[in-house]
């Protein structure tokens, strides 16, 4: 019988409140077990970003939980940081490749919940195991998250890297957003953080402060009207600026949502982030595509391909990038060269990166709520 389908039977009966070893025996089978079972899809490393924040806590009190964490503490750098693209289920094949890659501190970074991830997965274990081997990790984490920002507020996708696009304000990829959420749990000692001295809050704190104060300073004015922000800006003078090749500077429809989503969830906002909230809504508003939708095809060469068709019924989408002059959707190949079509652009960019999406909808549903809180 499935150990989960066991379980959730013998939940609806008395055995489980009166036998708690063999509740703690299902649920550790049941732990195990899954992760073996990732394991043996040799699922990616997104996959460690997305289903680390998942796992339950009792999966905390298992051996393979500290499995796990060797291999993230294998990972961790020199500066505290880790780098991104590992998946950390996986024990790796080999341990001299391993150091290599531990060892270059210019691959510590933010990018691809990187970092964030790793210091919320030790706290988790420190909270059931109280090893101090994993709470010393995971401040060493924060510690390299409190060095890593910019005096100006802003955080680069990689540091120490120093060239290159990486050190630029990044919010592509929601890099320095998912800092500042970690950082307000570590701030509201919120768990997984209550182990965390006042002074480690405080200095979370002021690091949120100087954050908002920079998303406040990078938002884009367009002929004098507050509206949204690029994936990233420029570390000194907090113009929009370029990354990859694909990645011009231009308004961006998917990261700016999660940036006035945080806004929309600070306590007693001012009046100036307030104004940065309203403009940004009406710029989602002002900036939504109508009448059309993505869907999947088989094209000429028997490939799976996508494609913009029209839909009559279908919700307003937003484009991952807007032109920063007249606000117009473009797409854009390794070539670097804007097209206002997504059949322009290669085969490869073209199903190998989200143009289009529907990030606005999660705006909205915030926003409502946010009316309401402000107006109380």
């Amino acid at each position: 019988m499935d150990l989960v389908l066991l379980y959730t039977h013998l939940k609806q009966t008395t055995i489980l409140k009166t036998h708690k070893s063999m509740k703690n025996l299902i649920l550790t089978a049941i732990a195990v077990c899954s992760l073996n079972t990732i394991q043996a899809q040799e699922i990616s490393y997104k996959k460690w970003v997305k289903e680390a924040p998942r796992l339950e806590d009792s999966f905390f009190t298992t051996p393979k939980a500290k499995e796990v964490a060797e291999t993230v503490l294998l990972y961790q750098q020199p500066t505290g940081g880790w780098p991104k693209n590992i998946n950390f289920f996986q024990t790796p094949d080999n341990k001299e490749k391993a150091l290599e890659i531990k060892n270059d501190v210019n691959a510590s970074t933010i990018d691809n919940g990187a970092t964030t991830t790793e210091i919320i997965y030790l706290s988790r274990l420190y909270n059931a195991t109280h090893d101090e081997t994993y709470k010393e990790a995971a401040i060493r984490g924060l510690d390299y998250l409190f060095e890593a920002q910019y005096e100006n507020g802003g955080w680069p996708q990689f540091y120490p890297r120093p060239k290159g696009y990486y050190v630029q304000i990044t919010y592509n990829d929601n890099a320095m957003i998912n800092v500042m959420n970690l950082l307000r749990d570590v701030s509201n000692g919120k768990s997984p953080f209550t182990y965390l001295p006042e002074s480690t809050r405080q200095k979370a704190q002021k690091a949120i402060d100087k954050g908002v104060e920079c998303i406040l300073k990078t938002q884009v004015k367009q002929h004098g009207k507050l509206t949204v922000w690029c994936a990233q800006h420029d570390r000194e003078t907090f113009a929009p600026a370029k990354a990859r090749a694909y990645e011009l500077p231009s308004l961006s429809g998917a990261e700016s949502a999660n940036i006035v989503i945080y806004l929309m969830q600070l306590p007693n906002p001012s009046a100036e982030v307030i104004q940065s909230i309203e403009s940004a809504v009406q710029w989602f508003k002002d900036s939504e595509i109508k009448g059309i939708k993505i869907e999947s095809f088989i094209n000429k060469d028997g490939k799976k391909d996508r494609r913009v068709a029209p839909c009559e019924d279908c919700k307003p989408m937003w484009a991952r990038f807007y032109e920063l002059e007249t606000n117009r959707p473009f797409f854009c190949d390794r070539d670097g060269i804007k097209r206002y079509h997504l059949s322009e652009i290669g085969y490869e960019r073209r199903n190998g990166y989200s143009w289009l999406n529907r990030s606005g909808e999660n705006v909205y549903k915030e926003y409502a709520q946010w009316q309401k809180r402000i107006r109380k």
